[in-house]
């Protein structure tokens, strides 16, 4: 009975369409999210670079490892998806062609770190999580900069 309600009113008064210049135009954008997830992704590869495998044949000690291998692993991937699509919000909802004229190396900064963002999902390698957390360093200054503020860079580990 409520839909009926609601389709009857939707016909009588239908509701305007809106837009705005991005997805949700709350205006609140910073690259310490993507920050935060580069520092897990560096983390759980550190993680699993130190993990060690088990004695043959010790099933119970297997079992806990494959368990704690999913998890560092499970962790990497979605920190390095979450990192990729706060860094492509950023860039396709923040950053304007006027920002180009301060930064006419902003689209190869964000092209390269959401790659490091694929490679770090595809490869369990110290060195790209590093390169990815350097990538964002960037563009937290070029960000940054484009708002006429100082804000230092800082990592929580």
């Amino acid at each position: 009975m409520f839909d009926r309600i609601l389709e009857q009113l939707e016909h009588v008064s239908p509701a305007r369409e809106a837009s705005a210049h991005c997805d949700g135009p709350c205006g609140v954008y910073d690259p310490a999210s993507a920050r935060i997830a580069a520092e897990a992704v560096l983390s759980m590869t550190k993680k699993i670079l130190a993990l060690s495998p088990p004695a043959p044949g010790d099933q119970a000690a297997g079992i806990a490892f494959l368990n704690t291998l999913s998890r560092y692993v499970t962790i990497k991937e979605e920190q390095a998806e979450l990192a990729k699509h706060d860094l492509l919000v950023l860039w396709t909802d923040y950053f304007k062609p006027d920002h180009l004229k301060d930064a006419p190396n902003l689209h190869e900064m964000f092209w390269k770190a959401a790659k490091l963002c694929s490679e770090c999902k595809q490869t369990v390698n110290e060195q790209k999580a590093t390169d990815l957390l350097k990538a964002i360093q960037e563009i937290h200054g070029v960000f940054w900069k484009s708002k006429k503020r100082e804000v230092p860079w800082y990592t929580a580990a």
